[in-house]
């Protein structure tokens, strides 16, 4: 069977000792194996288990829809937990320069976190609502999701802790996203907006492989300040950043 076919795919994997792996498939070639592992055969990754060409008895595409968790080269995303609340309170909430071009920011009192948090978490029961955290061994380190389902077009917004900023994580997050709601959930167009003065966001947005489409002259008030709003796209079978151009 060809394995790499799975490669970015939700599967279902059941092995010779009638263990069933359930997730996104991560390819592995031989090569690879070889150096890290020592193997002598390709295979695939689930999570954190690897399963080897020649253990796996039948492997099969699943399909499964909304916020699934997603598995990243330094990240998972996942689905908010209501403990998640008041951390998000800690990190953000508490921050004034996390909604600084935005003037929205749902975690600004412990109260508004944990509405936020249970917003988000029956959010889940709508196949076309997707949210999630960045966690990174056990630490939140930021947020992605997207909103407004309606005619084949949705919009993403993410953001990041400001301990956590530089390191290439929103681009990382955000091509997954990208990637899993365009292949997967079929949906053709994906938007997202940021202020002109917002250098940061503009920069993950155009190396996630989005493109700007049109700028709204003072479109965007946000307390006493009027910004100009960038306004990007990202269509189905895109594919526009460097594989290498992370940070």
């Amino acid at each position: 069977m060809d394995l790499s076919k799975y490669d970015g795919k939700l599967v279902r994997v059941t092995d010779r000792w009638k263990e069933t792996f359930t997730g996104m498939a991560a390819y592995a070639g031989c090569d690879f194996l070889e150096c890290e592992y020592g193997g002598e055969e390709d295979g695939i990754f689930i999570e954190n288990s690897l399963i080897y060409h020649s253990q796996i008895v039948s492997i099969e595409e699943i399909e499964v829809h909304g916020t699934v968790e997603l598995w990243t080269e330094h990240l998972i995303l996942r689905r908010y937990r209501p403990e998640d609340a008041e951390v998000l309170y800690r990190s953000f909430g508490t921050d004034p320069e996390m909604a600084r071009y935005s003037g929205w920011n749902p975690y600004a009192t412990l109260e508004m976190a944990q509405k936020t948090v249970r917003k988000m978490i029956e959010s889940y029961a709508d196949a076309h609502s997707y949210s999630w955290v960045m966690d990174v061994d056990d630490v939140i380190v930021g947020t992605i999701g997207a909103y407004d389902y309606a005619q084949d077009e949705i919009e993403v917004g993410f953001s990041v802790e400001k301990g956590w900023q530089g390191r290439g994580f929103a681009t990382e997050a955000l091509r997954k996203v990208l990637a899993y709601l365009t292949e997967n959930e079929g949906i053709s167009c994906v938007t997202a907006w940021c202020a002109a003065e917002n250098k940061g966001s503009r920069r993950v947005l155009e190396k996630a492989g989005m493109k700007l489409v049109r700028t709204e002259k003072d479109g965007l008030a946000v307390r006493e300040k009027t910004y100009d709003k960038l306004i990007f796209a990202y269509h189905a079978g895109e594919r526009h950043f460097k594989e290498n151009a992370l940070y």
